[in-house]
């Protein structure tokens, strides 16, 4: 059960103590945006990601796809991550124009901040325990992770995915495949996510080959994460978004390799 907290602001992260009688609140969907901002993500890039999530929550096909739900209502929260993992925005209600814009202007606010290292495990487990202490009750709850190479540090990938998805978390990827040559990457990311990051019911990835693709793919892939598992037609979307059933023999250990060898 869901410790209680006061409502947008989670006082199990802040500190203090909430109501007995506080109940949750439903909505559609309770969503974790888990954004890179380890040292191999250009700032520029950063920018142009930051950006990419304040116009998202800016567009009427977000809201409708938000007010279209069962409850009309969902849950988000914003946190970025390299070795280590921090909740940038609350627990936030959005169910409509206002909320949207409001979410949208909070983030844009934000410094800019870059942390060492690249710990999708530790981001995952960092997520686990937001969702634990939200005062949001949904019928579904997602991860949005991004990042731009494999995880090196904290506990393997798919040990955290495996602890993730037994919760009933759906875990969807936004693998950042940039052209430029880094030492922390590896040519195969998507691959990489697929096989060792996302998963739960109706995972999905969709990866970002060019700056430009951005604004596009992050809207396209939040609507995606808002409409729910059963979206008949991903191709309606900007940008092509792959549904992950199966998995094939994979190396999940590869960025920890190339930390030991480095």
């Amino acid at each position: 059960m869901k410790q209680q907290c006061a409502l947008l602001v989670c006082v199990g992260l802040l500190g203090g103590s909430t109501p007995a009688d506080l109940s949750p609140v439903d909505v559609d969907l309770e969503l974790v945006l888990a954004v890179d901002v380890s040292y191999s993500m250009e700032i520029d890039e950063q920018r142009l990601q930051r950006q990419g999530y304040v116009n998202a929550f800016l567009q009427p096909a977000l809201v409708n796809a938000i007010q279209s739900g069962a409850v009309g209502k969902i849950a988000v929260t914003y946190v970025e991550w390299g070795g280590s993992t921090v909740q940038v925005l609350p627990w936030t209600l959005i169910d409509g124009p206002g909320t949207a814009v409001q979410f949208a202007d909070a983030l844009r606010r934000q410094p800019m901040r870059r942390i060492s290292f690249t710990s999708i495990s530790n981001t995952l487990a960092f997520s686990r325990k937001l969702f634990q202490i939200n005062p949001f009750q949904g019928r579904r709850r997602v991860v949005d992770i991004s990042g731009d190479g494999p995880n090196n540090a904290g506990a393997p990938a798919p040990v955290a995915r495996n602890a993730t998805v037994a919760q009933g978390i759906v875990i969807d990827g936004l693998p950042i495949m940039l052209p430029r040559q880094d030492s922390a990457s590896i040519p195969d990311l998507d691959a990489y996510y697929e096989n060792c990051v996302i998963g739960g019911n109706g995972a999905f990835l969709l990866k970002v080959s060019d700056a430009s693709d951005f604004a596009n793919a992050i809207l396209s892939k939040l609507i995606a994460e808002i409409l729910g598992p059963k979206v008949s037609d991903l191709q309606r979307f900007a940008l092509p978004l792959k549904r992950v059933d199966v998995r094939a023999g994979y190396n999940c250990f590869v960025g920890e390799e190339m930390q030991q060898a480095g």
